[in-house]
C-alpha cells in the first residue's frame, strides 16, 4: 500500500504520466466531460467530495505552472475563488515559483477540457467551481 495521501489509482496513474504543459481538470458535479477525455468520477452526493478537498490533494501531488478558471467565478462564486487563490499562494511558496492564473469564459474552459488528460468530477454543487491545472517541471 502506498504511504502517500492519494489513494485513487486512476488519478495517480494520470498524474504519473503527465509531462510539462499537460493539463488535468477538476470540476464541479455539473461540468460536462467530453467523451474523448478520461472521466474520473469521485462524486458521491451533494458536496462530497468538495472541490477544494480534491484540489488541495491534487495540488500536493503535481507541479503546477498555470491554472485556468472561468471568468464567471469572480462574480458567481467569490468564496471558492478566494479559497483557490489562497491555495495557489501556498503552492507558490512550496514550489518556489509563480503560478500563472488565466481566466477564460466558461464556454472556452469547457472546450479546453478536450485537451486535458483527465477530468476529475467532484460532488461540488456551487457554480463555476472548475479549474484546469497545467503541469510544470520539477527542475
Amino acid at each position: 500500500m502506498r504511504k502517500g495521501q492519494l489513494f485513487n489509482s486512476d488519478i495517480y496513474q494520470v498524474l504519473s504520466k503527465m509531462g510539462h504543459t499537460d493539463q488535468i481538470a477538476i470540476g464541479d458535479a455539473g461540468l460536462p466531460i467530453p467523451n474523448t477525455t478520461l472521466r474520473i468520477d469521485l462524486a458521491l452526493t451533494y458536496g462530497i467530495p468538495s472541490f477544494m478537498q480534491v484540489f488541495e490533494l491534487i495540488s500536493q501531488e503535481m507541479q503546477i505552472e498555470k491554472v485556468i478558471l472561468a471568468t464567471e467565478i469572480k462574480e458567481k462564486n467569490p468564496q471558492i475563488l478566494a479559497e483557490i487563490i489562497e491555495r495557489i499562494s501556498q503552492i507558490e511558496q512550496i514550489q518556489n515559483n509563480k503560478i500563472e492564473i488565466i481566466y477564460f469564459p466558461h464556454e472556452m474552459l469547457k472546450k479546453q477540457t478536450h485537451h486535458c488528460k483527465a477530468v476529475i468530477r467532484t460532488g461540488e454543487c456551487t457554480p463555476f467551481a472548475n479549474i484546469i491545472l497545467q503541469s510544470g517541471v520539477i527542475f
